[in-house]
């Protein structure tokens, strides 16, 4: 499996390249990126419902659609985004595809487990949100990693006047959250965000068989801005519910 760290933190341009990973039939990979404040809702998903737009405009926090179903999600530089692509393996859609970043967790001393909606909670609390896009042969398994987010900036950007103005859009589940920084603070270690996001990229590769950690080609940039610039920063897109 080849691992690709992103070194850009816009969201449109980070979905675009999932997207663009999502169409290479045949590879397998695992993406990893972080991104400045934004919104990420998903494809059944509407923006009245689920976002307080004032809010998000006067904090400068970008809100995008993602190819995935599920609940939206808040991020910022504090949160770690993981993304599985390959191909279908038939077999029926579970969290098998958590089995990896949780093993990686334990072995950073953070014991995390899976409950029934495909996320991962620690100490009664989730750290960790999944949604999942399956297409032409293709699966997509992605999450947020909550170690440092501004969890008052969480709170305030997904808290939607109304929640029911469009009836037909998917919901969010609310539940509580807490920073995977703030468990290790209580252990006596609680490294910066940066030392922490490299080290379970470098786990991840020792359990996945690989010491590569690759980027983007200027050719791939190239497609991955057509895309993010056509699709995931357009209006018609973010706001099509």
């Amino acid at each position: 499996m080849n691992i690709i760290l992103s070194h850009s933190t816009s969201p449109a341009f980070n979905l675009a390249a999932e997207e663009h990973l999502f169409s290479k039939t045949g590879e397998d990979f695992l993406f990893l990126y972080i991104n400045e404040p934004s919104v990420i809702i998903g494809s059944n998903q509407a923006v009245l419902n689920e976002v307080d737009q004032d809010f998000c405009i006067e904090h400068d926090i970008r809100i995008v659609r993602r190819l995935s179903g599920g609940g939206a999600v808040y991020h910022d530089t504090g949160n770690l985004n993981y993304s599985f692509i390959h191909g279908k393996t038939g077999a029926p859609l579970s969290a098998r595809f958590l089995d990896p970043v949780v093993e990686v967790l334990h072995v950073l001393d953070i014991p995390v487990e899976i409950r029934k909606r495909k996320d991962l909670w620690l100490e009664g609390y989730k750290i960790s949100g999944t949604a999942s896009h399956l297409s032409r042969g293709r699966e997509l398994h992605h999450g947020t990693l909550l170690y440092d987010t501004d969890l008052q900036m969480l709170l305030k950007a997904l808290s939607a006047e109304k929640r029911d103005m469009v009836r037909k859009a998917t919901a969010s589940v609310p539940s509580p959250v807490k920073n995977i920084r703030s468990y290790l603070k209580t252990r006596g270690s609680s490294p910066e965000p940066e030392q922490f996001f490299r080290q379970f990229a470098r786990q991840m590769g020792l359990l996945l068989g690989t010491n590569h950690v690759g980027t983007f080609c200027d050719e791939e940039k190239g497609r991955i801005e057509e895309l993010r610039r056509d699709k995931y920063a357009q209006r018609s897109w973010n706001y099509r519910m």
